[in-house]
């Protein structure tokens, strides 16, 4: 009995066809061929295709896409692999690194990085850090600080004591003001981040824990 090289469910949202990442990739051109010319389709449908650990070159996912759409009625929506590119692997590696800056980041002075920044030091009035990822400062932070500038909404901004000018997480801004009272008062203990709303948001430095858990990465501990 030959494997079953192509499987097809229904959703709500149209098809998903589920390509087998083991076979031959001319054995699963054959077969995808085969079941998309047999019809029984009424109007147009939306198609996902998922090519599990399968690693294809452009041109042959271009080809499996016009198989798909070929007979006219299925419309290839999304693609979803398992496989990353290595331009998305040297992204999330920068991503994952964290970097250290020691001294103080001065009105007009911009510090960029792609992953983590820890800052010793104080960030004066219009200077300003970038991070991909979180932004500690152990010092003050009286300027402006930017997490998660290439859409990480889990990264924090996090300093010894919290008076920015602006925070911004992500693409959400917020300008700081006397109109925040918690900000202010727990200046020593505090955080921000993007609530599950969407938000900027601000908690104590204690809550860490709960509200991003995953930002530990070291086992153990209580």
């Amino acid at each position: 009995m030959n494997k079953q090289l192509v499987h097809i469910k229904g959703t709500k949202a149209g098809l998903v066809l589920r390509l087998d990442d083991q076979c031959a990739y001319a054995d699963l051109v054959e077969e995808l061929e085969r079941k998309v010319s047999e019809g029984g389709i009424d109007g147009k449908v939306d198609v996902q295709l998922h090519l599990g650990h399968r690693y294809l070159l452009e041109a042959q996912q271009k080809e499996l896409i016009e198989i798909v759409q070929g007979p006219g009625n299925m419309h290839v929506s999304k693609v979803h692999s398992d496989v990353i590119t290595i331009e998305e692997s040297n992204e999330k590696v920068l991503s994952d690194q964290s970097e250290t800056y020691i001294g103080i980041i001065r009105s007009g002075q911009i510090i960029k990085t792609d992953g983590d920044i820890v800052v010793i030091g104080d960030v004066n009035p219009n200077g300003k850090i970038e991070a991909g990822g979180s932004i500690f400062v152990l010092g003050n932070l009286r300027g402006i600080a930017h997490a998660g500038v290439k859409g990480n909404k889990e990264a924090i901004i996090v300093a010894s004591h919290f008076e920015p000018t602006h925070v911004l997480i992500d693409d959400q801004i917020e300008t700081m003001s006397n109109e925040k009272p918690f900000v202010k008062d727990n200046a020593e203990q505090i955080f921000a981040y993007i609530n599950r709303d969407g938000i900027i948001s601000y908690e104590r430095v204690q809550e860490v824990r709960k509200i991003r858990p995953l930002l530990s990465t070291i086992k153990g501990g209580s």
